[in-house]
């Protein structure tokens, strides 16, 4: 059954990567969240997709140069400010401690491929066990050596490998990581990619989709999941299909 995942939440109608965009995707009933990390200044793990704080937030900078206490004076409701009111950039910690109660996946990617946080990895694996999660987590990164570090670091944790471009026999290569899925970008996949990864036992997850007809082929075509910004539309189509 394919999995709809929340892509920074319900980014599509709040503003991304925040708790109220986690929420209301939660509510929406979709299987999954998906958010993303960077690092502070300070060592914190705060959720945000870009280095800098300049497009979501009142703030200017890249987050490498501000405290987390920094960091959450700053208006993260981005476009939606009249709808939310203020919302501050959450913690991984923050996330975690919220999604403990829950029963949905989440994916966490590492934002680490332009920034090189050292010691990223480690602080969240430690999260994600302390907060006894690592049989709903999934870790994605465009990093791919960062993944195998988690690897070494964790040899059950769930990894996927993000990729924009085309990549010949996918399937294959997450195999040198190894990573049990890929989430490429929609319009990297072909026709095969799904079947043959499935035939190596390999998960395929897409992003990012957002048109009711891409949704409708991949759940027909027996995708493992998809990221979305709209999880409600999508919930309620992957139920009128089933």
């Amino acid at each position: 059954m394919t999995k709809i995942f929340a892509h920074r939440g319900a980014s599509g109608t709040y503003p991304e990567n925040t708790m109220t965009a986690f929420e209301r995707a939660a509510a929406s009933g979709a299987d999954g969240i998906e958010l993303d990390v960077q690092m502070s200044k300070d060592g914190r793990l705060v959720v945000i997709h870009d280095e800098k704080l300049d497009r979501t937030t009142s703030l200017k900078g890249y987050i490498k140069d501000f405290t987390y206490d920094e960091i959450r004076q700053g208006d993260a409701s981005f476009r939606f400010s009249e709808k939310t009111g203020f919302v501050k950039v959450p913690t991984l910690e923050e996330v975690l401690d919220w999604a403990a109660k829950g029963d949905f996946l989440v994916n966490v990617e590492l934002k680490n491929s332009i920034v090189r946080y050292d010691g990223m990895e480690e602080k969240v694996l430690g999260l994600i066990s302390d907060y006894k999660l690592e049989d709903r987590i999934i870790i994605s990164s465009f990093n791919h050596e960062s993944l195998a570090h988690c690897r070494k670091l964790n040899p059950e944790i769930e990894l996927a490998a993000l990729y924009m471009d085309v990549i010949y026999k996918p399937e294959q290569y997450v195999d040198m990581i190894p990573a049990s899925g890929f989430h490429p970008y929609l319009r990297s996949m072909s026709p095969d990619t799904i079947a043959n990864a499935h035939k190596k036992n390999i998960a395929v997850r897409p992003f990012t989709v957002n048109r009711e007809e891409d949704m409708k082929e991949l759940i027909a075509a027996g995708v493992d999941g998809f990221f979305t910004d709209f999880p409600e539309k999508a919930m309620k189509l992957k139920e009128s299909m089933s």
